[in-house]
Parts: C-alpha cells; sequence; structure tokens
C-alpha cells in the first residue's frame, strides 16, 4: 500500500537525519516517528536525546524540550497525557537524560550549581545551562523542518533543568516554562526548611538519585518508615550503619549543616538576571515538595522584568498535579472543577502557542491563583498582591481561643507543652509508608489530610476563632510572629494555619474535618542568621518570625480558622536535640532530651499570624 504523502516526508525527514552519527529511529506511536540521538556536549561528552516528530508535519515547526534525570524511555506515552494538550497543537517534542543518568555519559552531581563568572570564561566549564544550549544549537543544526524557536517546560527537577537554561539562554529559546522548580535546597525547597532538615525526604531521594544511574528503591525493614527512623537513633547512625559515605548528598548534608557556600552556590537565584525568555512560572498550593522554589524563582525574575514576560500560575494541586487528569479533587478535598484540565488547554498551551508559533493572542495575566474555598480562578497584577489587602493580625488568646483582637490581659500569660524527641509527634497518620512506595503511598496527599489525628496529643496546641460570621479570603504571604521560650537550648516550631469545616456538611464524611491552609516549620537556631546557627538561652523569652509562605484561600461563614503549634512533625523533619550542638548530624543519643516549650499570648508578647485579608473582590 503507497504511503500517505505525509508519512513520506516524515520517513525523508528522519531518513536525513540518520546520516549523522550516533542517531537512529525507530516508529513508535501513531502519530510521531521517535528519532534517538546521542549529542556531543562542548566538553565531548553524549547526552541520550529521544525526539518525536508529528507523521503528519507539513510545515516548519518549534520544539518543545524536556530534560530530566528520571529517564526518557516510554516518554512516548506522556505524549497522550501530560503533553497531549501540546502535541495537539503540533511541535516536535524532546526529551534528554541530563548527564550522568540513564543513558547519558558524564557524571550527575546533584543540583549541579551555575557556572561563576571565572568559570564561564572556560569554554569547556559546563553546567545545565550549558548543557540546554548546545542541545538547542545541535537541534537547530540537525532536525529538519524547524521553525527556529525552541520552548522548554518541565517538573521538579526537569523545571530546575528548565530554570537553569534561563541563567544563559540560548537566542533560540523563545518559552520556557519552569513548574515545581526548586530553587533552593537549603532554605526551602527539598532537602530543608528554615535549616530544618526534612528527613525522610532528604534520605529517601538521595539514595534513589546516587545509588546508581537509575531509580534505586532504598530497601526498608519496616513498613511503617516512622518506626524505622525512629529506631535509627542519631543521623549520625545513617553513613555508620547504612550508607558508609557512598552517597554524596548525604555526606554533604553533614557536612554542610548551616547555609553556608556550598548551599548558596547550589541556589539558582542570583544566577536569575534577566528576563529575555518568556517565563511561566507554576506551582500548587499543596505541593508536598517544592512550593519554596517556583515562587522565588517568579519574584526574583521579577527584578528584572521590563517587558512583562514572566508569569505566574499556582492551582490546588500537589507536586506535578496540573499534569494529572482531571485536578478536580485532591485527597479528600474537592475543588469543584477539573483545574488541571483547564490549565493545560487554558493556560499552558495558549502561552507555548503564542510565543513559539505566533498562534492566538496572549491574554495571560501576570499572575492567576486558584482560590480554594470559593473554587475559583483569580487574576492579579502583581503577586502577592499591592492592593486591595489589609495585613491583619490574628492572635493567640487563653482558652484556646483565636480572635483579631490583641490580648488584655497582663502579666506572663502563656500555653506550654512537653516536647519529648522519643516521641514525636507524625506528620501525617501513620502507617507512613516510604516516599515512592510502589505498592502506594500517602506523601502525595499529606497536606490535604485531616488534622484531627493530633487533636488529643498534649505536644500539640491548638487554638481556635469562634464561628466566621462572614467570608474570610487571604491573597498573599502568611506571616508567623512567635514569642517562645523552651527549658532546653535549642527548639523547632512548627506553625499549621488550618480550616475546622462545620459538623454538618453535605458530605458527612467531612464534618469537622481540619484542612491545613498553610504551614511551616523553622528551627531556633536560626533565627539570627541563616550562616551560622546560635543557641537559645533556657526559659528566656525569644520572637521567632518567619513566612508560612503564599496562599490564596476563602474561609468560608459557618467555619472556624485554627492554629496549630508544635515542636516535631517526624519523620518529615528530623528530631532537634532540644540541647543545642554545632552540628546535629554529629549529635549523640544523650543530646536529645525533652524541653518544656511555651508560647506566649500577652500584650507585651502577643503571638500570632499576619493573614493578608482581601479588602478589594479580586478578578
Amino acid at each position: 500500500m503507497p504511503r500517505p504523502p505525509a508519512l513520506r516526508r516524515a520517513c525523508r525527514a528522519a531518513a536525513l537525519i540518520l546520516v549523522a552519527a550516533n542517531v537512529s529511529a525507530q516508529q513508535t506511536s501513531e502519530r510521531y516517528t521517535r528519532i534517538n540521538a546521542q549529542i556531543v556536549m562542548r566538553d565531548g561528552v553524549k547526552l541520550n536525546t529521544d525526539y518525536y516528530v508529528p507523521k503528519d508535519q507539513t510545515g516548519p515547526l518549534p520544539f518543545i524540550m524536556l530534560r530530566t534525570p528520571y529517564g526518557i524511555e516510554g516518554r512516548a506515552a506522556s505524549l497522550n497525557t501530560s503533553f497531549k494538550e501540546l502535541a495537539d497543537d503540533g511541535y516536535i517534542i524532546v526529551f534528554q537524560d541530563i548527564r550522568g543518568r540513564y543513558k547519558s555519559e558524564g557524571q550527575f552531581v546533584m543540583q549541579r550549581p551555575a557556572r561563576n563568572a571565572s568559570q564561564r570564561a572556560n569554554p569547556k566549564a559546563i553546567d545545565e545551562a550549558t548543557d540546554a544550549y548546545d542541545t538547542i544549537a545541535w537541534l537547530l543544526k540537525n532536525v529538519p523542518n524547524n521553525n527556529g524557536r525552541v520552548g522548554m517546560l518541565g517538573v521538579s527537577y526537569d523545571g530546575w533543568t528548565t530554570a537553569m537554561a534561563l541563567t544563559d539562554p540560548h537566542p533560540s529559546l523563545k518559552a520556557a516554562s519552569p513548574q515545581a522548580s526548586p530553587a533552593d535546597m537549603w532554605l526551602g525547597d527539598d532537602f530543608h526548611h528554615n535549616g530544618a532538615f526534612r528527613l525522610s525526604y532528604g534520605f529517601e531521594y538521595a539514595t534513589m538519585m546516587e545509588t546508581n544511574k537509575e531509580r534505586a528503591t532504598f530497601s526498608f525493614d519496616t513498613y511503617d518508615t516512622y518506626e524505622w527512623y525512629l529506631k535509627l537513633g542519631p543521623l549520625s547512625n545513617v553513613n555508620a550503619n547504612y550508607l558508609h559515605g557512598q552517597i554524596p548528598t548525604w555526606n554533604d548534608y553533614v557536612a554542610h549543616p548551616n547555609w553556608d557556600q556550598f548551599w548558596q552556590a547550589q541556589t539558582l537565584i542570583p544566577s536569575l538576571t534577566q528576563v529575555t525568555v518568556p517565563t511561566l512560572n507554576v506551582a500548587g498550593w499543596w505541593d508536598q515538595e517544592d512550593f519554596y522554589g517556583p515562587i522565588a524563582i517568579y519574584q526574583q525574575l521579577e527584578k528584572f522584568d521590563r517587558n512583562n514576560k514572566n508569569f505566574l500560575v499556582v492551582g490546588p494541586w500537589n507536586h506535578g498535579g496540573w499534569n494529572r487528569s482531571g485536578g478536580q479533587k485532591l485527597g479528600n478535598i474537592d475543588f469543584g472543577s477539573p483545574t488541571s484540565d483547564y490549565f493545560r488547554a487554558n493556560i499552558q498551551a495558549p502561552f507555548f502557542a503564542f510565543y513559539l508559533k505566533d498562534k492566538g493572542a496572549l491574554r495571560q495575566p501576570e499572575a492567576i491563583t486558584f482560590e480554594a474555598g470559593t473554587n475559583e480562578w483569580k487574576t492579579f497584577d502583581a503577586w502577592p498582591p499591592k492592593t486591595g489587602v489589609t495585613q491583619k493580625s490574628l492572635f493567640m488568646r487563653e482558652g484556646g481561643k483565636l480572635s483579631f483582637d490583641a490580648p488584655r490581659e497582663q502579666g506572663p500569660q502563656f500555653d506550654s507543652y512537653t516536647s519529648d524527641p522519643a516521641h514525636p509527634v507524625p506528620y501525617r497518620q501513620r502507617p507512613i509508608q516510604m516516599t515512592y512506595d510502589p505498592r502506594g503511598s500517602g506523601w502525595s496527599t499529606w497536606l490535604t489530610e485531616d488534622q484531627r489525628f493530633v487533636d488529643n496529643r498534649a505536644d500539640v496546641l491548638s487554638w481556635k476563632t469562634d464561628t466566621l460570621t462572614d467570608d474570610v479570603t487571604i491573597a498573599g504571604d502568611v506571616l508567623a510572629d512567635l514569642f517562645i521560650a523552651t527549658s532546653g537550648s535549642d527548639a523547632d516550631w512548627i506553625v499549621k494555619l488550618i480550616d475546622v469545616y462545620p459538623e454538618n456538611m453535605p458530605d458527612a464524611k467531612m464534618g469537622g474535618y481540619e484542612f491545613m491552609v498553610s504551614n511551616e516549620v523553622f528551627r531556633s537556631r536560626y533565627r539570627l542568621s541563616f550562616e551560622h546557627s546560635v543557641r537559645l538561652e533556657p526559659n528566656e523569652p525569644t520572637k521567632i518570625s518567619y513566612s508560612l509562605h503564599g496562599q490564596n484561600y476563602t474561609f468560608r461563614k459557618g467555619h472556624r480558622i485554627m492554629i496549630q503549634v508544635q515542636s516535631t512533625w517526624f519523620p518529615l523533619i528530623d528530631r532537634n536535640p532540644q540541647t543545642f550542638v554545632p552540628n546535629i548530624f554529629e549529635a549523640k543519643a544523650g543530646d536529645y532530651r525533652t524541653a518544656t516549650q511555651k508560647v506566649f499570648r500577652s500584650p507585651d508578647m502577643a503571638s500570632h499570624l499576619v493573614l493578608p485579608v482581601v479588602t478589594k473582590i479580586a478578578q
């Protein structure tokens, strides 16, 4: 049977490419021809690359590229799922193993730092930006029938490689969407939050990525990892009993407990000094891995955005949830519409079509966020909003009350609890499966879990408002101002902002549900400086201030607002010994001691959250 003209053109294009070294073709789907190439970087390392050419291509097309450490074999399936809207529009879609991973040559370095000024003078110096640059140059030269434009996107590490490309972009990179990209692995992304080490994720991710060139699953001998990490004891036992110095990233944790030059070199934020490439930053309000990063990248780029090319989208998603079908529910929470489908069809696809194909009109607002509670998309001309919002303090009060009225009771008013590292508060309901348990894990939705599972614990404090008589909508950053004291010399403080549902709900199972809206941890030793840790003076009142990050949320009339405070969140966060030691990774078993924690609520030490309360209706 004779081939149709479109198929003949695709096969001729494939044949032309096959004359180059290290290139092979394979028919992999009804719509695309898959072509594999080993693309040579400036230092001679070859990177394994697949690109998919539409069989019905009739004219020059742009590229959409994703660079990943997670393997590109089998990515054709994504052309009918997360990439479907883009594939339907018509692109040459490129997937690449980054150096040192899967079938690519070279050495993998976790979050390889951007080249500094002196390194940029060396034509052979490499980072993820140069690898993206060299790949784009090769594609433009060697793939027939392209229109000379490239877009990049990716989620998580793939989002980071996209953001890294923006630090030194190829001139043909015309649009980029870093999605859930980490920005600083010590300040607020995967490995640490405000100096508190993210134990379970930090351990399991490092072993997954650095045991070999592919993904490796650490073999836990206990299903409930809460129990396993508790039996582990001090963090020094990790290398002594399990890793034996073989995992580079774990060794980096141990060697660099503070925000020192190692972590400061790893963050890409200082290298983002221009906005020449239109950029769509994407985040999820309930991202269990990287919420800090995409907002930090957006805000850094805003400093240099002279031509309105830097945009932000935040939806009601977990990590990468916008790439999954539907997006109406996350855990037990129903957001009323298929938000993920909406994003891909109405925001992401038009963004790339406009910049890569001159298709349509750009109607992208500066910031578009999903306001849970009302379950509506809102647009803003800045994020956080500069107008229409009033900062209001929500005070912890006597008797477990929460109020917008400041306390009036004189004297050292406080609430207290005993924090015991031997009996830490679990961060989600047990059993706690390993992060990426192939048998199934609650990791992806834990941020939406009902917080009533800790209500009866003596080491968790709770304050609640009266039943709301009007809606309370917030849009912007939630800030914590705590006045605290501890009988120890170091302590962690976890603050959770919670929406308490009415008891009488249409879905009876949601009656009284305690839905966590915002949360964050702060390690007291870093209250003065992230670069240097400083002990707390026992029983001396101290102020701790930090951000619970941004949120756009409506607490509905008839609901209540709750704040919870605790000092352990295990094994998400490692146990603070509560006795100051210079490096917690080297703490001994005897350093872990119980401590009495106080949260003050008197007029001169009024612990509170600052909420960005909307006073003008957003569009």
